[in-house]
């Protein structure tokens, strides 16, 4: 996990660093993971998605690993953002709830395409999801044809992330630190 530095003085500010690691997919996978048994699981693309909504998900997936990016981004931001056309939202359902997002920005085809964002939220972990979820970003990913397709992870992250992105054929690339504040 990332490591709390305290600054003493009157307005205690606490920070967290991270080391991020940028991983890449030079090629498509033969195969999909297979759709858990036991749960009603359903993936649907979020077209238009209310601002609201977006935000929810972001709070609940994002706000455990202490997310940064969008956390206080503007309406008028966030909706350029999340409604462009190089923008693609799918959302996890798993019983009928929300369980997860993950967020595509093709901005940068036909180089590349990135996986924004990916998670679950922390109801919805350990329940064997994350690899099939996971296989379908990445298909969705290849789906536009880069030439290859990208993600980030960093030590705030779940600590199986890393894992599973490399059993999944990505491949670390680079390595940068950041300081984040928290998420409180």
């Amino acid at each position: 996990m990332g490591q709390a530095r305290r600054h003493t003085g009157r307005d205690r500010l606490v920070t967290l660093h991270a080391r991020i690691t940028h991983l890449e997919m030079r090629e498509r996978p033969s195969a999909r993971m297979a759709m858990p048994h036991g749960q009603r699981v359903a993936l649907m693309r979020a077209r238009q998605m209310p601002l609201s909504f977006y935000r929810y998900l972001y709070r609940e997936v994002g706000k455990p690993h202490h997310w940064l990016l969008r956390r206080q981004t503007s309406d008028g931001e966030l909706a350029e953002a999340i409604h462009a056309p190089t923008t693609r939202i799918d959302v996890l359902y798993v019983d009928g709830c929300p369980a997860g997002f993950y967020e595509l920005d093709l901005a940068r085809l036909p180089g590349e395409a990135e996986i924004l964002y990916f998670g679950l939220m922390p109801e919805f972990q350990g329940r064997g999801l994350a690899k099939f979820f996971l296989s379908e970003a990445i298909h969705a990913g290849w789906d536009s044809e880069p030439e290859k397709l990208v993600i980030h992870t960093n030590t705030l992250d779940s600590p199986r992330a890393l894992q599973l992105y490399q059993r999944m054929g990505f491949a670390p690339y680079g390595y940068d630190e950041e300081i984040v504040e928290p998420w409180v």
